[in-house]
């Protein structure tokens, strides 16, 4: 993303100065982060055959006065925020501040998340390499399953609020026997409860394997403590669903006198750390350049987006208004209860 940015920036417009802030927004203030990087065509050689990021990141806003004053003094007139929803949140306040001091600062965003939980955006940058990425880990999870009488593999991903890659990866392997998505509650308990309609299954077939979204079932988990927690962006902390459901599973089969072997996986750092895959990348490349062309005709307090295979600008403002989740009466989820053989609720 940062290289594209940069050689449509220094290529076709001809600008001679690009800086990369470090550490997110952090690299905003000058007491907080490191100073900026001036990016060339050497620095930004071979930053795309790595993953991750070459700027780092951060959780947690800025100061947004303290941060218009240091782009005012740096000289910056256009912003490119990249990242989900937060980050397009973050960049919209400092959008309205510097309006706010008649600054014209363009504040251009790109949508970059493995959740691919951004509204008005087809898909994100990054949630295909990460859907890739987890179907490998489940074409392990099966085998371990499958090589052990009895065998549970239960596999933790990503999806705080919406479980865009657990179907993903879900329908690309097609060897996923339970998927628990955020947008989908189920019981454990009873007679049509998950754990009743888990044994049925390994009785039945000797193995299973179960995917879960980080963000599913949080009801199944309330402490006196859940929901007052915050992490350094104001995101409620998350109980952990996969450790719950491990400890669940194990007891249940436990009790029942069913003998069973559970391997439990948590790759969602792997998953998201890996190298851009091809159709990703070019993903990534259109969406740099469409936001180059926005800032450079003077739009801001946008994001761009990707619907019908149009690129279109999104107003921060409509995406802070709602989140995109999978609708449980669509095909994607339909697809899923067909992969699976799963029921469509467990009441």
């Amino acid at each position: 993303m940062i290289r594209s940015l940069f050689l449509e920036l220094h290529h076709r417009y001809g600008v001679t100065q690009v800086l990369g802030f470090r550490g997110g927004y952090k690299g905003l203030d000058p007491a907080r982060g490191e100073s900026p990087i001036e990016l060339s065509p050497d620095y930004v050689d071979d930053i795309h055959r790595e993953g991750g990021t070459v700027l780092d990141t951060s959780r947690g806003p800025v100061d947004t006065v303290i941060a218009v004053d240091n782009l005012i003094r740096l000289g910056v007139d256009i912003l490119f925020t990249i990242g989900g929803d937060g980050t397009q949140r973050g960049g919209n306040d400092l959008y309205l501040e510097a309006q706010r001091r008649g600054h014209n600062l363009a504040v251009v965003g790109v949508p970059k998340t493995v959740d691919n939980d951004v509204a008005y955006v087809a898909r994100t940058f990054g949630f295909q390499t990460a859907v890739e990425e987890a179907a490998r880990v489940l074409a392990c999870a099966h085998n371990e399953a499958h090589s052990v009488e009895n065998g549970i593999s239960l596999v933790k991903l990503m999806g705080r609020d919406a479980g865009f890659i657990a179907v993903g990866a879900t329908i690309a392997s097609q060897d996923v026997n339970f998927t628990l998505i955020p947008e989908v509650p189920f019981k454990l308990e009873g007679e049509n409860g998950f754990l009743a309609a888990l044994e049925k299954r390994v009785l039945r077939r000797r193995h299973a394997v179960i995917v879960v979204a980080e963000g599913a079932g949080q009801d199944l988990l309330k402490t006196e403590q859940a929901g007052l927690e915050r992490d350094a962006s104001g995101n409620v902390k998350l109980q952990d669903i996969g450790l719950f459901l491990r400890q669940k599973i194990e007891a249940h089969f436990k009790g029942r006198g069913i003998p069973a072997t559970l391997r439990y996986f948590d790759p969602n750092y792997l998953i998201r750390s890996v190298k851009a895959d091809a159709e990703d990348a070019i993903l990534c490349d259109l969406f740099a350049r469409q936001a180059v062309h926005a800032a450079m005709a003077g739009k801001t307090g946008l994001v761009i987006g990707n619907l019908h295979d149009l690129f279109i600008h999104i107003p921060i403002t409509m995406l802070a208004r709602e989140r995109k989740r999978i609708d449980p009466d669509s095909q994607l989820w339909q697809a899923v209860l067909s992969s699976t053989g799963q029921p469509a609720r467990f009441t």
